[in-house]
């Protein structure tokens, strides 16, 4: 399957938002900082996504039909993980702005919704670049829409979509995540600093990579209370119930799968609370056992 922004807008366009001006507002109260989730919206995405080239397909639709998943698309929620700590409004990712698909980019009537202007947010930790990640960090006129925030990426990652080399070598349908992550992160410049695999980025958040999903995709683990997944996992369905297959999502299934798997066994042993982006129900939840599987949890 070739995946590809036109191939979005269009299946996109014969589908909107059920419900209009809804958002979603997910809260958690940990010890010292609290967590909401925010909507971005959502990704209508062909159901094919979901079954990378080489993979088994009829064993795929089958796990799908047991999910109660069926038709041509399929909705694939977007929440952006807003950490309130003191003075400190700390989000991670930026959405998908305007630019990518007409079911996304809602995050400014979503902050506005909850009183909270974009000169507020503090920080802006990006799990990594992919156009629902990091296209929504500008505005219109490309400045910065979190203007007093301090942006931070992992090195691995802001290097991969920088090197010309990857514009060569990327699967052709994803050649315009190429240009529109370098055009964020060369507008941005100096207000966007690196991190490296396992550095306290913040107090009490720490960076660890969970590739696969793009090669320096980054996971954030917040004082040992929650989780914040990213894309490690997108479905609430294959990821849990077989995340050893691989996912069309990944731009390495194949690293993915095995990042998920050991990822998964931490997340349900440890019993800590996890965010991921294109969870149901916010977000929000616990990864938990399930036969030899596993299973996520809403809060």
């Amino acid at each position: 399957m070739r995946l590809n922004r036109r191939h979005f807008l269009h299946t996109a366009t014969a589908f909107s938002l059920l419900g209009g001006r809804a958002w979603a507002a997910t809260e958690t109260r940990f010890e010292d900082f609290v967590i909401r989730t925010v909507s971005d919206g959502k990704l209508v995405l062909p159901i094919d996504f979901l079954m990378p080239e080489g993979a088994d397909q009829q064993q795929i639709a089958s796990l799908l039909q047991e999910a109660g998943v069926s038709g041509e698309t399929y909705d694939s929620p977007l929440n952006l993980t807003l950490m309130q700590r003191g003075e400190d409004l700390i989000l991670f990712d930026a959405g998908s702005g305007p630019d990518f698909m007409p079911t996304a980019g809602r995050l400014p009537d979503a902050l506005a919704a909850m009183g909270i202007a974009p000169d507020q947010i503090t920080h802006v930790l990006f799990t990594h670049a992919h156009p629902d990640h990091i296209w929504g960090v500008l505005d219109d006129f490309d400045e910065p829409i979190f203007r007093n925030a301090q942006h931070l990426i992992n090195r691995v990652e802001r290097d991969f979509w920088l090197d010309p080399a990857t514009m060569e070598t990327i699967d052709p349908s994803r050649q315009t995540f190429v240009a529109g992550a370098r055009r964020r992160i060369e507008t941005l410049g100096d207000r966007l600093e690196v991190f490296e695999d396992g550095d306290e980025v913040l107090p009490g958040v720490t960076a660890l990579m969970t590739p696969g999903h793009t090669p320096g995709h980054t996971s954030f683990d917040l004082a040992g209370q929650a989780f914040v997944i990213g894309d490690a996992v997108t479905t609430p369905h294959m990821g849990f119930h077989r995340p050893d297959l691989p996912s069309g999502s990944d731009q390495n299934p194949e690293r993915g799968a095995e990042t998920r798997v050991s990822m998964l066994t931490r997340l349900a042993d440890s019993g800590v609370a996890v965010v991921g982006y294109h969870l149901p129900d916010g977000g929000i939840g616990k990864v938990v056992r399930d036969g030899d599987a596993f299973a996520f949890q809403s809060a």
